[in-house]
């Protein structure tokens, strides 16, 4: 596909040169300058368009390619995490069993006696 491009962009860029050349001997004339005007134009953008047919895609769109670029790293994190989730709730439940005989932990300490049970996560309190 790039040989292809360069192909075309080759054949673009000796198309917009000869039309350049044209509007140059038009615009010479006096009486033909409202159709040079047009033709220099017009290969000015065909020159523009072979450059950018021999850029890669990140060059040309740069704003669309670091949204894909940002799409694809969530989805690897999603993976990450759903991979890893299992393991932290394991260790996390596994840690707050052990803390919840002990006073002295860091949890207990940080969490009011009537908020570490069930109903106090869930926001309603014993009576």
């Amino acid at each position: 596909m790039k040989p292809l491009r360069w192909l075309a962009a080759g054949l673009v860029w000796l198309v917009a040169g000869l039309l350049g050349l044209v509007g140059v001997l038009l615009s010479v004339t006096v009486i033909l300058l409202p159709l040079g005007i047009p033709v220099l134009m017009l290969a000015r953008r065909l020159f523009s368009l072979s450059a950018l047919l021999v850029m890669p895609r990140a060059a040309r769109h740069p704003a669309q390619e670091a949204g894909k670029a940002v799409g694809r790293q969530g989805k690897d994190a999603r993976k990450t995490m759903e991979h890893g989730t299992k393991k932290l709730r394991r260790s996390g439940r596994k840690a707050m069993k052990r803390a919840r005989g002990s006073s002295s932990s860091p949890v207990a300490a940080l969490t009011p006696r009537s908020r570490r049970g069930l109903l106090g996560k869930l926001g309603l309190r014993r009576r």
